[in-house]
This record gives C-alpha cells, structure tokens and sequence, in this order.
C-alpha cells in the first residue's frame, strides 16, 4: 500500500472537505494522511474517528506562516509519500510548491472551483488561482476538476491543458438511498402531511448559493395562491441569520419557510422532500443535486457549472439570478407530482442516474488510476 498525503486548506464543511472525506475513508488501497493548513473544523475529528491520521498546521484563515510552511516541509521529508493530491487554490499552491521542493515526485492538484467572478469571490483567490496557473506546467503531475465545466474554464485561465482531468463527485449510495420510514417521521416532526407539497434547499448561508433568489421565487409562487412549505438547511440557515429573516417578511414567507440550520441527517431530509433547489450562482459540482437524486427526490436547479450534466431530464434547468424562471420551473415539477406513476419513474430514474455515473466506487477507481498511471 502507497502513502497518499492530502494537504487541503481547512476540514470545515463544504463540497471538497466532504469529497475528501469520502475518499479517503472508503479507499482500502492506499494509506492516507490528511495535511489541514487551518484547523480540525467538522472532518478532523470524523476522520480520526475513522482511523485517518490527520495534522493540523494551525495556519491563520488567509495567512501563510513560516512555521506553518517549515512544519508542512519537514512532515513531507520525513514521511516521503508516494503521492501529494492537493485540494483548492491555496493548498495548491502552497501544498504543491513545498511538496516539490521536500523532493515528492507525483504531486496532483485538485480544483473545485468553477466561476471566478470578482463579485463573488475574494481578489486573493483570484490572484491564486492565476498564479497556479503560471505554474501549472512546472509543479503538478495532473490537476483534477471535479466539474468538466471547471476544466473548460481553467484552461482558459491558462491552466496546462494536457494536465487537466475532470473525476466527478462519488457517493456513498447505501447512505443515500431511498427510506419512506425517516421521510414519514420528519415531516410529523416539522408537521407537515404526506400531502402537502415540501421543498427544500441544502447549502450553507453564502453569497453563491443566492438564496435572494430562492425566496423571491418561492415569494412568486406564493402569489399565485399555490400553497407549500419549503426547509432550508445549512451552515447559517438559522433564527440568527437577520438577513434571511428581513427577507423572509419582505416577501411574507415567514409561515412558509423554516430554518432548520446545520444537520447531520440530510440523507433523511433528502428523502423528507418533494422536491430539491439549488438556487445558486455558481458552482462546480454541486454534490446536493447528487445527494437528493440518490434518494429519489427531483430537483430543480440552476445551470452553474456541472448541474445540468448531474441532472441530465431527470429535473428541471434554469437560467442563474432568474427568480422567474425558477419559480415556474418548481411550478412544472408540482404539476408533474398529479401523475403519481409518472413521478413514480421520474424519481426511480433520478436513482438511476446516479447510480450509473456518481458512484463512490466509480469516483475512487478514477483517483486511484490517476495517482498510479498520472494520466486517465
């Protein structure tokens, strides 16, 4: 078995964090040490718990230290793995730069990003970001997208092109699989009957997921007298959140709308829906649109980085920022529910689709190829 470090900026919960987790907990191949610039956040302790090692460089948010970096070179000398895989920007760079210099042959970054509009992005992740790619061509074997839109567009930035592969998020369908008893036991918990129309959205509170934009469409269907109750959860998403309230009572949504904050069963929430939103503004692979397919819940979402290759005609696609376009999309589905064998097979064929394409075993024999071969 070969040593594979991972160097990632921080294990707080997010999209990549989760990724990582995933792999390195179900790989039997390989032995893996994860490497966090920052801090434990929420995957530190679960994947010590899961038998991972992990080390935590301590490095203040935004910050690059000499001790950090000192600790980071003397780590890789010493243990000399076989394989570096980088996650985001700054451990990119940072992580690919001092693995390089500790004498580490096969080092692969990993991106998960797509859009880097300055409007929702920090100027410091931009100038990162194209710093890698000025280099992209000296320090990593391979870069990994988890997006064939992020891949487009990174080789745009300048990235090597001859580098450059997309591995699509993996997911562990055992955990996210149909299950009508924790569906069933939810909505008595939130009091909502079997027959009344639930949507929801997974995602924590962030300019990206553009939740104005959710509520403006929810607002929308709520004037036209179509009655329905919507949970949203995530980091943020809670009674505390005084932008989320004022927009909840602009568009009077308070009786409509619950903040349920940040959860650990979203298999069961995902199964508690009718259907799933992504109201985002940009995104890579967005893995709820996955997560809630598994469980044979639809979605509808906005076309930001890879969700209309997730979804395929299994939901519905619209236009990002268009409240509209969301509402009436969320109204299409609500009208296809009246056909309860035809909603039968939409959802059997969300399962389906995932099943074919986003699998965890799919996902872990991509990386391992990479790692072993450095091309795919």
């Amino acid at each position: 078995m070969k040593k594979v470090i991972h160097i990632i900026t921080g294990l707080n919960d997010g999209g990549a964090e989760a990724v990582l987790y995933r792999l390195v907990t179900s790989d039997r191949e390989n032995v893996h040490h994860i490497v966090s610039m920052m801090n434990n956040g929420k995957y530190g302790p679960l994947l010590r718990n899961a038998g991972v090692q992990v080390t935590c460089l301590n490095m203040p948010q935004g910050k690059v230290t000499l001790l950090g970096l000192w600790k980071l070179w003397r780590l890789l000398h010493k243990e000399r793995p076989a394989v570096v895989q980088t996650w985001m920007y700054h451990a990119n760079l940072i992580g690919g730069v001092v693995a390089c210099l500790a004498g580490v042959k096969k080092i692969f970054w990993g991106i998960h990003h797509t859009t880097l509009a300055p409007e929702s992005t920090k100027r410091s992740t931009i100038f990162v970001a194209k710093v890698c790619a000025r280099i992209s061509r000296l320090v990593p074997t391979a870069i990994v997208c988890c997006a064939q839109k992020s891949v487009e567009v990174h080789q745009a930035l300048g990235y090597a092109e001859e580098k450059m592969y997309a591995i699509p998020n993996g997911y562990d369908l055992s955990r996210f699989s149909w299950n009508f008893q924790t569906r069933r036991h939810l909505r008595e918990q939130w009091g909502i009957s079997e027959n009344q129309w639930l949507l929801g959205m997974v995602g924590r509170f962030d300019p990206l997921k553009d939740h104005g934009n959710l509520l403006h469409a929810l607002a929308e269907i709520k004037k036209q007298g179509i009655e329905f109750f919507a949970v949203l959860v995530g980091r943020g998403m809670d009674s505390s959140n005084d932008q989320l309230k004022k927009w909840m009572i602009d568009l009077n949504l308070v009786d409509e709308v619950r903040l349920l904050g940040q959860r650990t069963d979203v298999p069961d929430v995902m199964n508690a829906l009718d259907v799933h939103v992504l109201s985002s503004c940009s995104e890579a692979f967005p893995n709820v649109l996955a997560e809630a397919m598994a469980c044979g819940t639809p979605v509808v979402t906005t076309d930001v980085g890879d969700a209309a290759v997730i979804v395929g005609d299994t939901g519905w696609v619209v236009p990002p920022k268009d409240a509209t376009a969301l509402a009436h999309a969320l109204l299409q589905a609500r009208r296809a529910m009246d056909d309860a064998e035809g909603w039968q097979l939409r959802r059997t064929a969300a399962r389906q689709r995932v099943e074919e394409n986003f699998s965890l075993s799919r996902m872990l024999e991509s990386y391992n190829t990479l790692w072993r071969d450095g091309k795919l």
